[in-house]
């Protein structure tokens, strides 16, 4: 064919060096005759398209992309654009499909989020989101910020699924559901006190009556007025301070900033003076837990999972008694049995970084919810040697050191794997039928496979391949992953570690800005990175903050940098806080170093570099103004030459 269509053309040109002869068919016919000029001028032109799609992309042998030219016909006016439609217009439309095709793995793009919502509405208790069908910023923030398989190894900010994803008011537990106090609540409840006075004679007040109403809401609207930032939820009853004029008070809240429904608590001493009419004003307020009177009593902490006693450290602090790590039981034998689980097995992603952990992780948490079957959960994690001081991977790891525990058991069904194992082990003992299981050895075997077909009691994956075949999220790719949504809405941020956040951000009255400084193993790699070393040197930073920060203010760093004076030139300008300004949140006598060591039979937590990023991150989060290392602070790119 290919000799057919050359001679064709010959003939058709008649042996003339200057003709050019084009054909936009594949046998070769329709020709157009151009001269070479005027061929020459066309390709160089700018010019649309008219007719993108998947076929007419091509990847070279570095696989970067090119686009075969197949709108020659409408260059030479031998085709007329849509009356509806440019072919400019057609083009940005049929981007964003190819796009969306690629991402999907669908053609038939309608049909797919047609299937996918169907699906959703038949089990409407998954909350579920399509990025594409959100705004701009939202669909560059979810191809730009959500971990995939590729996996560069970015460890500089840590995000779970109450930063990936917004969480809806009617997803909130009602019990967990309180009124914020506004503006509003406060007049009326104001009004429900009207008829209570002071005495006439404002001079002769003697002691400031801490449980008198207007007090508590002298301080309603004070803190109203000084924290922006805070969803006040609920106050206690005031109570006397250290002399005759201060009351403490308590409350909980909860940040704008998080999009988790925890609460927080916060108590501060407040001096009060007597306003026109003998009101109550707010003459000063305390810093952070400066309220003393106002805090709960001191509980001890709950034995260990185990049920033993522990020898804990010499200070008991306040605990959080709103955290419930207790693990699910599967109860009688009989419960065990009419249960439905999927076992995976510890594949090669054991031991890896945190990314493939997560992205692991919740391909088998969905493919459980998908199955409708309790997912049997190993509670242990080997941290990556990328986070632990020794430099070596450390096994042993609890999860919820990690992670909220509680609000994963509230949102799927888990059962963690030891006592999974042993109510397995009891009853194949005691039993002389044994429980059905299903072996799978392959992660090509997809979900789809095992829906509805098997009514094994118990599938178990097994992940034996060599690397990377035997890895978790393996299951989750091709054909499954049309199927298989990752809940990220189940995995949060521990709230022990959040209470430290909480804790810093309450120190700093919630007013400071921050910048995030990434430099580490990026800076010395000037191949890939060659200005980040000088872009944030000491110099440098100074610099361009005083751009964008006012001075004095409250200046939070979050960064890898391991030398502490590193940013002591920025003290000259700004009121710089670290991390490691911090560490006693994290000490022997700190409320997570006690419960940690509770949770570890006993033996101290490292506070190690994956807590330490977490808390980086989320206290950046919280900053009024943010700075970030790229695209802010230095111009190279975030993964490297030409990947911006």
């Amino acid at each position: 064919m290919r000799i057919e269509i050359e001679a064709a053309c010959k003939e058709y040109c008649s042996n003339d060096t200057s003709c050019v002869a084009v054909t936009s068919k594949n046998d070769g016919s329709e020709f157009i005759l151009l001269k070479e000029q005027t061929l020459s001028s066309i390709l160089l032109t700018c010019a649309v398209h008219g007719n993108l799609k998947l076929e007419n992309v091509l990847l070279d042998e570095k696989l970067a992309p090119k686009v075969t030219y197949f709108g020659l016909r409408p260059l030479l006016g031998k085709e007329a654009a849509s009356p509806s439609e440019s072919p400019a217009e057609r083009d940005i439309f049929m981007f964003g499909e190819m796009l969306l095709q690629i991402v999907t793995c669908e053609r038939d793009i309608l049909a797919a989020i047609c299937s996918h919502t169907f699906k959703h509405l038949q089990h409407p208790i998954q909350s579920f989101t399509y990025p594409w069908l959100e705004s701009a910023p939202a669909l560059t923030k979810f191809f730009t910020q959500t971990e995939n398989a590729t996996f560069k190894n970015d460890d500089s900010v840590l995000k779970t699924g109450e930063d990936l994803l917004a969480v809806a008011a009617s997803t909130v537990p009602p019990a967990l559901t309180i009124n914020p106090i506004t503006e509003t609540v406060i007049e009326k409840s104001e009004e429900k006190i009207s008829n209570l006075s002071l005495k006439s004679d404002c001079e002769n007040l003697g002691a400031v009556n801490c449980s008198d109403p207007r007090v508590l809401l002298s301080v309603e609207r004070f803190n109203l007025k000084t924290f922006k930032f805070i969803v006040f939820l609920e106050y206690q009853t005031p109570v006397s301070g250290s002399k005759s004029d201060e009351c403490d008070v308590a409350w909980r809240f909860r940040n704008k900033k998080e999009k988790s429904w925890r609460k927080y608590r916060d108590f501060r001493r407040f001096k009060f003076g007597i306003g026109e009419n003998c009101t109550y004003t707010v003459v000063y307020a305390g810093g952070w837990h400066s309220g003393i009177n106002a805090r709960r009593p001191r509980t001890r902490p709950n034995t260990t999972r185990s049920g033993g006693n522990l020898k804990l450290a010499p200070r008991i602090p306040i605990r959080d008694e709103e955290i419930n790590d207790t693990i699910p039981t599967l109860g009688s034998d009989m419960n065990f049995r009419e249960g439905k689980y999927l076992y995976y097995a510890r594949g090669g992603d054991y031991c890896k970084g945190m990314n493939y952990y997560l992205w692991s992780f919740l391909c088998g948490l969905e493919e459980a919810m998908y199955l409708n079957r309790t997912f049997v959960m190993d509670l242990s994690i080997c941290l990556s040697a990328s986070y632990n001081p020794s430099n070596k991977d450390e096994g042993g790891k609890d999860f919820w050191y990690y992670f909220d525990f509680e609000h994963l058991k509230e949102v799927a069904s888990i059962v963690e794997e030891s006592e999974f194992l042993r109510s397995w082990k009891k009853w194949d003992r005691v039993h002389k039928r044994k429980v059905p299981v299903k072996k799978v050895t392959s992660y090509k075997v997809t979900p789809m496979q095992l829906k509805d077909k098997n009514k094994s009691t118990i599938i178990w994956r097994q992940f034996d391949a060599p690397e990377p075949e035997n890895y978790w999220y393996r299951v989750c790719e091709g054909q499954a992953a049309k199927y298989i949504q990752r809940p990220w809405h189940a995995l949060w941020k521990s709230k022990r570690l959040m209470n430290i956040v909480t804790e810093i951000s309450g120190q700093l009255d919630w007013d400071f800005d921050a910048v995030h400084v990434v430099r580490g193993e990026k800076a010395q790699n000037k191949e890939l990175w060659p200005h980040l070393d000088s872009d944030t040197s000491p110099e440098a930073l100074l610099a361009k903050l005083k751009e964008m920060v006012q001075p004095w203010r409250n200046l939070y760093i979050a960064t890898n940098e391991p030398f502490y004076n590193y940013f002591d030139k920025l003290r000259s300008q700004y009121k710089v806080h670290l991390l490691d300004d911090y560490n006693e949140l994290w000490s022997n006598t700190s409320e997570w170093y006690n419960e940690t060591t509770q949770m570890n039979d006993g033996k101290p937590v490292e506070f190690d570099g994956y807590t330490r990023v977490t808390v980086d991150t989320e206290v950046l989060y919280r900053a009024k103004i943010r700075v970030e290392t790229f695209y802010n602070l230095t111009n190279d790119c975030k993964d490297g030459i030409n990947t911006c």
